[in-house]
């Protein structure tokens, strides 16, 4: 049997979480996962419970309940909104929509692996932008964009934390525009932000912005994976014929429906996030050997002296599972990455750190 080159090179990115390790399902306190600290608001939790009896139902293969939440949430009509079975599965539908052999896409770096192992799939020329400050490198970056190509901004950016200014983010947008590329900019992270630098609002401005959004973070909704892509309605169109039937089950629809409607409980994990992530960096930057980045969401990124694999061992001896970043394309065998949880739970962090 003859396989096409692509798939059979084609690289798993490494990720995070329990399933990560051997024994997953041993005592371990994940803290490479970066999912809201509280879990899942429990009006979901309940919901979920009472769902069990739809199981055996056909789920909606078009999402249009939920697709009706969104727009209602976000203020944009539903026509400008796809249904993903997780962002992951948006981001790789994305690419096989607007990349093919040759075509010219960039991508900072360090950032979520997932963009570029869906871009090579496709076999798309990447050129990597290292930085690990997009803001501060941002004249250099817009010079980069190619022509007619594919631009992906991670906001807040996945190891680092960064959080660009919407400012700079519509410059970027601008830029891209007089050179006919497009902009898919990752805001997976971004309800969990104080900040409102999101462009979901400018979608029916820029016909060349793509965004996406994940319910599996904010939400806590890791293992129903949820997420949703924005975008001008050409676009939407084509990612809605390319997935796949039945992309997103019954019961993960009905759950991110009802979490939208969790103002109250957004609120809430975004001043816990706040409060910890001070204290967390604050704490360990006292220790020796450690130093954090200044990140605005739900995770920090931490420079050690000590290498990051063995650190992440050590750890795990304690009962703790930190996120070893030698991984990511621009970042070396020095970093790992910490989500942010319960100050009880951060608290146990800091002292294995120390100890």
């Amino acid at each position: 049997m003859k396989l096409a080159r692509n798939a059979v090179k084609h690289k798993r990115v490494p990720h995070g979480g329990l399933y990560s390790i051997p024994n997953p399902h041993s005592t371990i306190l994940d803290f490479s996962s970066n999912v809201n600290p509280l879990g899942c608001p429990p009006s979901v939790a309940k919901a979920l419970r009472n769902a069990m009896s739809r199981i055996p139902i056909y789920p909606d293969r078009d999402s249009k309940a939920l697709k009706e939440k969104i727009a209602k949430h976000l203020g944009i009509h539903q026509s400008r909104i796809t249904i993903g079975n997780g962002a992951t599965e948006i981001i790789y539908n994305f690419c096989r929509a607007t990349l093919w052999k040759g075509k010219s896409t960039l991508i900072p770096a360090p950032t979520f692996g997932e963009y570029e192992a869906a871009s090579k799939l496709c076999d798309a020329r990447i050129s990597f932008f290292k930085t690990m400050c997009l803001q501060d490198d941002v004249k250099e970056f817009v010079r980069k964009i190619p022509q007619g190509g594919i631009v992906f901004v991670c906001n807040p950016n996945n190891p680092t934390g960064e959080l660009i200014p919407k400012e700079i983010m519509l410059q970027i947008l601008r830029r891209a525009k007089r050179k006919q590329a497009t902009i898919f900019i990752d805001e997976c992270f971004a309800e969990l932000t104080t900040s409102q630098e999101s462009l979901v609002g400018h979608v029916s401005e820029f016909e060349n912005l793509f965004v996406l959004r994940s319910l599996t973070k904010s939400f806590g909704l890791a293992g129903l994976r949820i997420g949703y892509g924005i975008g001008n309605k050409k676009i939407i169109s084509v990612l809605e014929n390319i997935k796949i039937p039945w992309n997103v089950s019954g019961i993960a629809q009905e759950a991110a429906a009802l979490a939208l409607k969790e103002k109250k409980f957004l609120a809430r994990t975004q001043k816990l996030i706040h409060t910890e992530s001070e204290y967390l960096k604050n704490s360990i930057s006292k220790i020796p050997g450690l130093s954090c980045y200044d990140s605005k969401t739900n995770f920090i990124l931490i420079r050690t002296k000590m290498h990051s694999n063995l650190l992440q061992k050590k750890l795990l001896k304690k009962g703790i599972l930190v996120r070893d970043c030698s991984t990511f394309r621009g970042l070396d065998s020095h970093y790992i990455r910490i989500a942010v949880r319960t100050h009880k739970e951060n608290l146990m962090l800091v002292k294995a750190l120390g100890s």
